[in-house]
């Protein structure tokens, strides 16, 4: 039978259709490019430009791959095509542009573009490269790159600036970076980190409680804040929440040294002193801080306070080794080797300096100054910040007299904020003024005395006396002049105090002063029995080159005039124990 043919039913016919869209273009570009066809991946990539021209990323993969190509002035001219047309924002395209004219030879081209990249570029993302770039510049240039800024590392290098600011004890200028960084990058929570320990250092309390809430609102979980907030609630004395905060540091195990660092401190201020025996030795044993003599204190520290004695001397020991010209570990030994025979032993703080009693104590026995090695120590500086802040009238005395053997911008700065606290002593605050000017700083100050704020000028502060006559400057300054190192800052107020009372109760029948020895001899005499120190007029007289006569007839015109012993009772009266701070000699 023959068999019929059929036509077979068919429907619509199944195309796909294409889309030639830029993605599809690029696609392909991609494609061609991993079996390496250059010429098809151009192509592909010229249509995809040519489907997207405002889209500035396609017209970069076409420059891209004709410097691929070795097609590097084509390159060049489709880059600056984006950069002057499309986005001139895209910043990435004068690093593109180093890159092909380096490959070129045209080097002052390289670097004229490498350095508009990295000086206007605020992401950093060939950072790397285009050090190494300035490297070979410079060296086929034969001449440094004249590079002003890294604006990708302009917070970076502040923030280190200001480090190691914090680091020299440098608190004041710290913080004048600090603050700008911050509020250039509110979300620079290392920076804010380090502004809270700034103030904390300075004793801003308030301030730095302040600035560890603003980090942990931008990051919750940030360790040095968390770390800082339990000091705080310790501080002020915030048992609920410290004990909750403790719980949850006391389940933290940091990674990163410095934060398993700071949460070890943290835990020893808080005296969780087992936690933070175990986290110092964690670092020792993992040996990433190197040999730090203040690592080996800090878990020596730890141990005493465990009442491990054996194991705190040994760490004394080798810390002595790692740093054999500091008084630190050689104190704490000592003070161990004394402890042995006591029933209760006190509680040593985690900090790398003397106790704050024993740095006066060397001071005093030092007639030569602070050791500069004293003066930068940044703890040993926050010690003296804090206590200004917050010690009692005796320790703020003290603490104004270092400042003078300091003498550096920090001081200036503390006390002349110290100066317009309307809350401090009026003596303490004159005392001031006076190391200000003794360290040269001559111009005005503003103070604010007996509860108005005026201004002090730069001659002695004498508010009774219309004039103050060179003589009479001479006078003080003679006396001060040989009175240093001898006496301390608090005796050489005491001496311009009493010149200007003296003074201020003649006036205006002062009599007429053809030499200056004489008085000046009589002013440190007076000054010396006020102190309770030794003297005769006959030491001064020699001292001064005037004669013992010429000294007792000055000192009984003082005396009659301000009354000795008044001064020395009301000197004493407001200071009590200042006898304790005087220097034998």
């Amino acid at each position: 039978m023959e068999k019929k043919k059929r036509m077979a039913k068919t429907g619509k016919p199944k195309v796909i259709s294409l889309g030639m869209d830029a993605t599809f273009f690029f696609e392909r570009a991609v494609q061609s490019l991993d079996r390496f066809h250059y010429d098809k991946a151009l192509k592909y990539f010229r249509r995809a430009a040519e489907y997207e021209p405002e889209n500035p990323v396609n017209h970069c993969n076409l420059a891209g791959l004709l410097s691929e190509m070795g097609n590097y002035e084509e390159s060049n001219r489709i880059l600056q095509h984006v950069l002057d047309v499309i986005d001139p924002t895209m910043t990435e395209c004068y690093f593109y542009m180093a890159n092909n004219y380096a490959n070129m030879e045209n080097y002052e081209s390289a670097e004229k573009s490498i350095v508009h990249y990295l000086e206007n570029d605020p992401n950093g993302q060939f950072l790397e490269e285009s050090e190494e770039m300035l490297e070979l510049l410079s060296y086929e240039l034969d001449r440094p790159t004249r590079l002003t800024c890294i604006k990708s590392r302009e917070g970076l290098f502040e923030h280190d600036k200001a480090r190691g600011l914090l680091e020299e004890g440098k608190f004041t200028e710290a913080v004048r970076i600090l603050e700008k960084l911050v509020k250039k990058h509110p979300d620079f929570t290392a920076a804010r980190n380090n502004l809270a320990l700034a103030y904390y250092y300075m004793g801003h309390f308030e301030k730095s409680l302040d600035m560890i809430k603003q980090v942990l609102e931008i990051d919750s979980g940030n360790l040095h804040a968390l770390c800082n907030l339990a000091i705080f609630y310790q501080h002020f004395g915030d048992k609920g929440k410290l004990a909750r905060l403790l719980e949850l540091l006391r389940k933290t195990y940091p990674y990163h040294q410095d934060h398993t660092f700071k949460l070890a401190t943290t835990m020893g201020i808080l005296g969780e002193h087992g936690a933070a025996y175990r986290l110092f030795r964690r670092l020792l044993k993992s040996g990433e801080l190197g040999y730090d003599p203040c690592l080996f204190h800090y878990t020596a520290v730890a141990a005493f306070n465990l009442k491990r004695y054996d194991e705190a001397k040994k760490y004394w020991k080798q810390a002595e080794k790692l740093d054999p010209k500091s008084e630190i570990p050689k104190f704490f030994l000592g003070q161990l080797q004394k402890s042995e025979t006591e029933q209760s032993k006190p509680v040593i703080s985690y900090h790398y300096h003397l106790p704050f009693e024993e740095q006066f104590r060397v001071l005093e026995k030092n007639t030569d100054g602070i050791p500069e090695g004293l003066k930068r120590d940044p703890l040993v500086r926050s010690s003296f910040f804090w206590a200004l802040r917050h010690g009692d009238t005796n320790t703020k005395l003290q603490v104004i007299q270092a400042f003078g053997l300091i003498a550096d911008g920090e001081v200036k700065d503390a006390l002349l904020e110290f100066i317009l606290e309307p809350e401090e002593d009026d003596y303490l605050k004159r005392v001031a003024i006076f190391v200000l000017r003794s360290i040269g700083f001559s111009e005005p100050v503003t103070a604010v005395l007996e509860g108005r704020r005026l201004t002090v000028p730069a001659s002695p502060y004498s508010p009774n006396l219309p004039v103050w006559e060179a003589k009479w400057q001479q006078v003080m300054e003679m006396a001060i002049r040989h009175m240093n190192k001898r006496y301390d800052m608090v005796q050489q107020y005491d001496l311009e105090t009493l010149w200007v009372e003296y003074l201020s109760r003649v006036y205006p029948g002062a009599p007429k002063i053809t030499k200056v020895e004489g008085w000046s001899a009589a002013l440190e005499y007076l000054t010396a029995k006020m102190h309770r120190r030794a003297v005769s007029y006959q030491e001064v007289a020699s001292r001064y080159g005037t004669s013992v006569a010429t000294v007792s007839k000055n000192v009984k015109l003082i005396d009659e005039a301000c009354g000795l012993k008044e001064k020395m009772d009301a000197i004493f009266s407001k200071l009590p124990g200042l006898e304790k701070s005087e220097t034998n000699q």
